[in-house]
């Protein structure tokens, strides 16, 4: 009785020695997929959820507070914006730049947005742009100076009195291209930027 007893007890160890194996084989195929799938570009984020953090907290609280008055008229739909982060004078900290691609807050001449603090604040508010913004090498009061396109021309908008001029569109006009060196923000129709409702 104990022979039996000893050889069931070694048969189903190796049973279960077996069933790990199996599983780290399997959890090892799907770690294979999923890495290849990710890095070949295959991979389906679609169901992705999107990034919430700290920054995103920051500006929904703020978008919260400057359009309050406007509440009231914005659908669900109205309710979202893009936003990309981007230290604007070297203080290694990021200020957000953030825009919107409704018909709430775009028209025939472009769209609104907002450029906030690092903390939240509101350093500038911007109209009749489209998307992307571009940050030039170039500065102004210690913020890079920023290229804004507006009624299909590129306008550059230097920092004066602590603020961005907030119409792009009566701005010097940029001639030629955008220089290569200037970083392409906020490009809500060529990067797939995240969208935030608020």
């Amino acid at each position: 009785m104990k022979n039996k007893i000893l050889i069931l007890i070694a048969i189903l160890a190796l049973s279960s020695c077996q069933n790990k194996e199996n599983s780290k084989n399997i959890v090892k195929m799907v770690v294979q997929d999923t890495l290849s799938k990710t890095l070949g570009g295959t991979a389906n984020l679609s169901e992705v959820t999107p990034k919430e953090d700290k920054a995103t907290e920051l500006i929904r609280k703020q978008l919260l507070v400057v359009l309050k008055s406007d509440i009231p008229a914005l659908t669900k739909d109205d309710r979202f914006f893009y936003y990309d982060a981007f230290d604007l004078n070297n203080d290694k900290k990021n200020e957000y730049l953030v825009g919107f691609s409704n018909s709430y807050f775009c028209g025939s001449g472009g769209c609104s947005g907002y450029i906030l603090n690092n903390n939240g604040t509101v350093i500038n508010r911007f109209t009749v742009t489209d998307f992307p913004i571009y940050v030039t090498t170039s500065s102004t009061e210690k913020f890079y100076d920023l290229i804004f396109q507006s009624g299909g021309k590129f306008h550059l908008l230097k920092m004066k009195g602590g603020k961005y001029p907030s119409n792009p569109s009566v701005q010097e006009v940029v001639k030629g291209d955008v220089s290569k060196e200037s970083t392409k923000v906020l490009d809500i129709q060529g990067e797939k930027l995240e969208k935030y409702s608020f």
